[in-house]
């Protein structure tokens, strides 16, 4: 199997409720931040305002938008993990290189019109849910995989018929796939099935609950079997995960 060159998109969450770096850069300098996490390796930063892990609660377009807006003038190239079209736009604006929606275009189905109209990558993830709040429900699948694969075939048909040309896809992980670990290891083992998709894979384990007890060392675990494997790679602790994965 030829390998991938697998970028390092670093999470940088400005939101209060986050599941694992809740109200981390409320009191940090975003400039700061982003230049000490591109310096340990990032290729680029994922911004998100609303957290969608279990627990978490809706937030309004108005709160979303005051909450990302600091990091538009200090950004340069990033992401911006939303499902709201008003954001993603907003965003794209602002310089916005790709759109990262949990939803797959479920939640706001005009956030494919932003990606088409300003022709950035658009991630679709496979979620158990369909709107941005997940919970911890022990789904069980009879082929996990085949599951994940014939959702995303879905949501990539409707992307495409909205004139969006460059599509991400990714299999959710943890409580978005089920509060079963067993189904996300199932994934992860399985994971260059997804290349039948034709396109881009990105995978995001960092410090999911799936991965037991030891999420920071199961984090960098998973992180470096999958580099090569997929082509992004998204993480909390950038450093630690370009250090461990650069050394195979």
């Amino acid at each position: 199997m030829k390998l991938k060159s697998t970028k390092i998109i670093g999470i940088l969450n400005v939101t209060p409720d986050s599941f694992s770096d809740g109200g981390r850069f409320d009191s940090e300098d975003l400039g700061e931040v982003a230049r000490e996490m591109l310096e340990d390796g990032a290729d680029f930063l994922d911004l998100g305002g609303e957290s969608s892990g279990p627990g978490s609660v809706d937030v309004s377009l108005e709160e979303e938008l005051r909450r990302v807006r600091p990091a538009f003038g200090v950004l340069c190239e990033f992401s911006i993990d939303t499902w709201k079209s008003e954001v993603a736009r907003e965003a794209c604006e602002a310089g916005a290189v790709m759109i990262n929606d949990v939803t797959a275009g479920r939640g706001d189905p005009r956030i494919f019109d932003v990606a088409a109209e300003f022709d950035v990558p658009i991630v679709l993830m496979y979620s158990k849910n369909s709107t941005a709040r997940t919970d911890r429900e022990p789904v069980a699948y009879v082929d996990v995989m085949r599951t994940v694969k014939d959702f995303l075939r879905g949501r990539i048909d409707v992307a495409r018929s909205r004139g969006v040309k460059q599509i991400i896809v990714d299999p959710g992980m943890g409580a978005f796939v089920s509060g079963d670990p067993r189904w996300s290891w199932e994934i992860l083992d399985r994971i260059g099935e997804l290349d039948e998709l034709g396109c881009p894979v990105m995978v995001g384990t960092s410090r999911k609950s799936f991965l037991g007890d030891d999420r920071f060392g199961m984090t960098l675990s998973t992180v470096c079997d999958l580099r090569g494997k997929v082509d992004y790679l998204r993480v909390h602790d950038v450093l630690a995960c370009v250090t461990c994965s650069s050394v195979l």
